[in-house]
């Protein structure tokens, strides 16, 4: 069991740096309002993510992407900016790109162990 236990103490620096990772995609989106920008840049992370940790990838996604919509309500809640109804349901359209990068990340790490297996 101490294997068990040593893997989930390492996966917590990756959730770690998912939230941080998470909240400045967020804040990227408040700051700037570029929903453009901002798929891009949870598309890298979790992409990033899923490469570094290939398995359950959807943990990446939600990890990461669930900081948009929450720095959206922070940004409506402690701050005088208050969005469009369409930006906030824009914000929610990061999961998108992060599905696509977590699994993207995870199958490319699949594909670079294959490539470098030795036989």
């Amino acid at each position: 069991m101490p294997d068990r236990a040593s893997k989930e103490k390492r996966d917590t620096v990756f959730y770690v740096l998912g939230g941080v990772l998470g909240v400045a995609a967020g804040f990227v989106n408040v700051r700037i309002g570029d929903l453009l920008l901002t798929a891009l840049l949870v598309l890298a992370f979790t992409m990033a993510l899923g490469f570094l940790r290939v398995e359950k990838p959807w943990r990446w996604t939600l990890l990461v992407a669930i900081f948009v919509p929450i720095a959206q309500l922070v940004a409506y809640q402690a701050m005088s900016q208050k969005p469009y109804r369409g930006q906030i349901y824009g914000a929610f359209l990061a999961f998108l790109p992060g599905v696509v990068g977590a699994y993207g990340g995870s199958l490319m790490r699949k594909v670079v162990h294959n490539l470098t297996a030795q036989q």
